[in-house]
Protein backbone atom coordinates (compact mmCIF):
# COMPACT_ATOMS: atom_id res chain seq x y z
CA UNK A 1 0.00 0.00 0.00
CA UNK A 2 1.52 3.33 -1.01
CA UNK A 3 1.77 6.27 1.34
CA UNK A 4 -0.58 8.24 -0.98
CA UNK A 5 -3.44 5.77 -0.47
CA UNK A 6 -5.99 7.12 2.00
CA UNK A 7 -6.82 5.00 5.03
CA UNK A 8 -9.93 4.95 7.19
CA UNK A 9 -8.23 7.37 9.57
CA UNK A 10 -7.12 9.77 6.81
CA UNK A 11 -9.83 10.62 4.29
CA UNK A 12 -8.72 11.67 0.81
CA UNK A 13 -8.33 15.37 0.08
CA UNK A 14 -11.67 16.66 -1.18
CA UNK A 15 -13.77 19.75 -0.75
CA UNK A 16 -14.71 20.06 2.91
CA UNK A 17 -18.11 21.04 4.28
CA UNK A 18 -18.14 21.95 7.96
CA UNK A 19 -21.67 20.79 8.75
CA UNK A 20 -21.66 22.32 12.22
CA UNK A 21 -21.20 25.73 10.56
CA UNK A 22 -23.36 25.12 7.44
CA UNK A 23 -26.62 27.06 7.86
CA UNK A 24 -28.95 24.75 5.87
CA UNK A 25 -27.75 21.77 7.90
CA UNK A 26 -28.07 23.63 11.19
CA UNK A 27 -31.60 24.82 10.35
CA UNK A 28 -32.61 21.30 9.35
CA UNK A 29 -31.22 19.73 12.52
CA UNK A 30 -32.87 22.36 14.73
CA UNK A 31 -36.18 21.97 12.90
CA UNK A 32 -36.03 18.18 13.23
CA UNK A 33 -35.21 18.34 16.95
CA UNK A 34 -37.97 20.84 17.73
CA UNK A 35 -40.52 18.98 15.59
CA UNK A 36 -39.61 15.69 17.25
CA UNK A 37 -39.91 17.18 20.75
CA UNK A 38 -43.38 18.53 19.99
CA UNK A 39 -44.34 15.31 18.19
CA UNK A 40 -43.55 13.30 21.29
CA UNK A 41 -46.15 15.31 23.22
CA UNK A 42 -48.98 15.08 20.69
CA UNK A 43 -47.98 11.71 19.27
CA UNK A 44 -48.45 9.90 22.55
CA UNK A 45 -51.72 11.69 23.24
CA UNK A 46 -53.35 11.60 19.81
CA UNK A 47 -51.45 8.99 17.81
CA UNK A 48 -50.46 11.38 15.03
CA UNK A 49 -47.05 12.04 13.53
CA UNK A 50 -45.30 15.19 12.39
CA UNK A 51 -46.74 15.13 8.86
CA UNK A 52 -50.28 14.52 10.11
CA UNK A 53 -49.94 17.36 12.61
CA UNK A 54 -48.71 19.76 9.92
CA UNK A 55 -51.71 18.89 7.74
CA UNK A 56 -54.03 19.48 10.71
CA UNK A 57 -52.27 22.75 11.58
CA UNK A 58 -52.58 24.13 8.05
CA UNK A 59 -56.22 23.10 7.64
CA UNK A 60 -57.05 24.42 11.10
CA UNK A 61 -56.17 27.89 9.83
CA UNK A 62 -57.06 27.47 6.16
CA UNK A 63 -59.89 24.98 5.62
CA UNK A 64 -60.83 24.14 2.06
CA UNK A 65 -57.37 23.50 0.64
CA UNK A 66 -56.51 20.59 -1.61
CA UNK A 67 -53.82 18.10 -0.60
CA UNK A 68 -51.53 19.69 -3.21
CA UNK A 69 -52.09 23.12 -1.70
CA UNK A 70 -51.24 21.74 1.76
CA UNK A 71 -48.04 20.27 0.32
CA UNK A 72 -47.12 23.60 -1.27
CA UNK A 73 -47.90 25.58 1.90
CA UNK A 74 -45.77 23.28 4.08
CA UNK A 75 -43.04 22.52 1.53
CA UNK A 76 -43.61 18.84 2.27
CA UNK A 77 -43.46 16.02 -0.25
CA UNK A 78 -46.82 15.48 -2.02
CA UNK A 79 -46.68 11.73 -1.42
CA UNK A 80 -46.09 12.24 2.31
CA UNK A 81 -49.00 14.69 2.49
CA UNK A 82 -51.22 12.28 0.55
CA UNK A 83 -50.41 9.48 3.00
CA UNK A 84 -51.06 11.77 5.97
CA UNK A 85 -54.38 12.88 4.49
CA UNK A 86 -55.40 9.24 3.95
CA UNK A 87 -54.58 8.41 7.60
CA UNK A 88 -56.47 11.44 8.87
CA UNK A 89 -59.50 10.65 6.69
CA UNK A 90 -59.44 7.06 7.95
CA UNK A 91 -59.47 8.32 11.55
CA UNK A 92 -62.26 10.80 10.76
CA UNK A 93 -60.07 13.78 11.66
CA UNK A 94 -60.54 15.23 8.15
CA UNK A 95 -63.43 15.59 5.76
CA UNK A 96 -63.03 15.59 1.99
CA UNK A 97 -65.47 17.34 -0.30
CA UNK A 98 -65.51 18.33 -3.94
CA UNK A 99 -64.70 21.89 -4.88
CA UNK A 100 -67.83 23.66 -6.09
CA UNK A 101 -68.40 22.97 -9.77
CA UNK A 102 -65.09 21.15 -10.29
CA UNK A 103 -65.89 17.55 -9.25
CA UNK A 104 -62.29 16.53 -10.04
CA UNK A 105 -60.81 18.74 -7.32
CA UNK A 106 -61.30 17.75 -3.71
CA UNK A 107 -60.86 20.05 -0.76
CA UNK A 108 -60.12 19.16 2.82
CA UNK A 109 -61.19 20.49 6.16
CA UNK A 110 -60.98 19.32 9.70
CA UNK A 111 -63.87 17.34 11.11
CA UNK A 112 -65.23 18.08 14.56
CA UNK A 113 -62.82 15.46 15.95
CA UNK A 114 -59.99 17.07 13.94
CA UNK A 115 -60.73 20.47 15.45
CA UNK A 116 -60.70 18.88 18.91
CA UNK A 117 -57.16 17.62 18.26
CA UNK A 118 -56.17 20.99 16.76
CA UNK A 119 -57.54 22.90 19.76
CA UNK A 120 -55.59 20.71 22.18
CA UNK A 121 -52.30 20.60 20.25
CA UNK A 122 -52.07 24.33 19.45
CA UNK A 123 -51.43 25.34 23.09
CA UNK A 124 -48.82 22.55 23.38
CA UNK A 125 -47.06 23.79 20.25
CA UNK A 126 -47.20 27.39 21.45
CA UNK A 127 -45.71 26.30 24.79
CA UNK A 128 -42.83 24.60 22.96
CA UNK A 129 -42.29 27.77 20.95
CA UNK A 130 -42.23 29.89 24.11
CA UNK A 131 -39.74 27.51 25.70
CA UNK A 132 -37.52 27.49 22.60
CA UNK A 133 -37.53 31.29 22.38
CA UNK A 134 -36.99 31.75 26.12
CA UNK A 135 -33.22 31.64 25.59
CA UNK A 136 -33.47 34.81 23.48
CA UNK A 137 -34.22 38.30 24.75
CA UNK A 138 -36.95 40.43 23.16
CA UNK A 139 -34.59 42.11 20.67
CA UNK A 140 -33.11 38.76 19.62
CA UNK A 141 -36.59 37.28 19.10
CA UNK A 142 -37.55 40.25 16.91
CA UNK A 143 -34.32 39.95 14.95
CA UNK A 144 -34.78 36.20 14.50
CA UNK A 145 -38.27 36.81 13.15
CA UNK A 146 -36.98 39.42 10.69
CA UNK A 147 -34.11 37.19 9.56
CA UNK A 148 -36.32 34.12 9.06
CA UNK A 149 -38.82 36.23 7.11
CA UNK A 150 -36.04 37.60 4.93
CA UNK A 151 -34.47 34.20 4.29
CA UNK A 152 -37.89 32.63 3.61
CA UNK A 153 -38.61 35.15 0.86
CA UNK A 154 -35.56 33.87 -1.02
CA UNK A 155 -37.23 30.50 -1.62
CA UNK A 156 -40.89 31.37 -2.05
CA UNK A 157 -42.37 29.24 -4.81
Amino acid sequence: MSSDTPTAATPPAHARLELDRFLPYRLSVLSNRVSQAIATAYGERFGIGITEWRVIAVLGLQPGLSANQVAERTAMDKVAVSRAVAKLLERDLLQRDTHGDDRRRSVLELSEAGYKVYDEVVPLAQGFERDLLSVLDEDERAMLDRLLTKLSKKYVV
